[in-house]
């Protein structure tokens, strides 16, 4: 038999693909398909498109896991709360088949974000944002607590090293934000060592078991058109 070794790069590469790849299989599985789940590694280019790959598919469900554990940041949080903030406000109802709504692909139904210790930087801001912007709960355990911007334009060193230091602070309501303490979830949820190893994720039923009970109590189908109005025409002698 021939084995053809890969890097230890590689490998990483594709046990974390497996790790996502079976947490999508297993919420798919649990919510006979009424729950989506999309996971971001960071907050850089390449994970727009993911966003986009894992998001739009499954826009018109009922419940969303957002799962930013392990994500090691970027600067795309404002592109995707402003995703989750639009609002559908009317419907387009075609002559046959099912209603569509604008703003397009609006989230209808509920969401929740799961966090980690290991979720850093801009996926701490988009954490914290989206607990701020009252989106939805956030669920794990506190956050790395270092979400201070910089830049790393000018910080290059002779040994291609980067230097780089903390450039602009982050507050709201009158208090800073994240840094030194970490986003704090709203419900508390950790992964023991023991169970992740037996490949259970707390974490992840804890998002299905609270998505699950917010859309029993508020289920939210498409409202039904109304009635089609009378546009004949009478002619009246």
């Amino acid at each position: 038999m021939l084995v053809t070794p890969i890097s230890e790069h590689d490998d990483a590469h594709l046990r974390y693909t497996e790790w996502e790849y079976t947490r999508r299989l297993s919420v798919e599985k649990e919510s006979s398909g009424n729950i989506g789940y999309v996971h971001l590694r960071a907050m850089t280019s390449g994970d727009i498109n993911q966003w986009a790959r894992e998001f739009y598919p499954a826009y018109d469900r009922q419940g969303l896991i957002i799962d930013v554990r392990h994500n090691h940041g970027g600067n795309i949080d404002s592109w995707l709360l402003g995703a989750l903030l639009r609002q559908a406000w009317f419907y387009f109802q075609p002559r046959v088949g099912n209603p569509s709504w604008n703003m397009q692909y609006a989230f209808r139904g509920h969401i929740v974000v799961l966090c980690d210790q290991e979720t850093s930087s801009d996926g701490e801001a988009f954490s914290e944002g989206f607990r701020r912007l009252k989106l939805g709960k956030v669920i794990g355990t506190r956050t790395w607590g270092g979400e201070v911007w910089l830049s790393f334009g000018d910080t290059a060193q002779s040994d291609n090293g980067v230097a780089s230091a903390a450039e602009l602070g982050v507050y709201a309501d009158g208090k800073w934000l994240v840094e030194g303490r970490g986003v704090e979830p709203d419900v508390v949820v950790d992964n023991l060592p023991h169970e992740s190893y037996s490949g259970k994720d707390t974490q992840l039923e804890a998002a299905m078991k609270e998505l699950q009970d917010e859309i029993k109590a508020d289920p939210r189908p498409v409202p039904p058109a109304p009635t089609h109005p009378d546009k004949s025409f009478r002619y009246q002698q």
